[in-house]
């Protein structure tokens, strides 16, 4: 089974590749997987297995 995590990005002036760079690395290091990122609404979508 899956389970989801949606995480709001706010862009700001500076360090925007950098901050989001390190936000996708914190959230991989936990197991989860980007499987969206919506940058209308400035959002990602993360996934990863339940029972991991």
């Amino acid at each position: 089974m899956k389970e989801y995590k949606v995480v709001s990005w706010t862009v700001g002036l500076t360090n925007n590749n950098q901050r989001l760079e390190d936000t996708l690395n914190e959230y991989g290091r936990q197991g989860w997987k980007a499987i969206d990122l919506d940058h209308d609404r400035n959002r990602i979508v993360f996934e990863r297995d339940r029972n991991r």
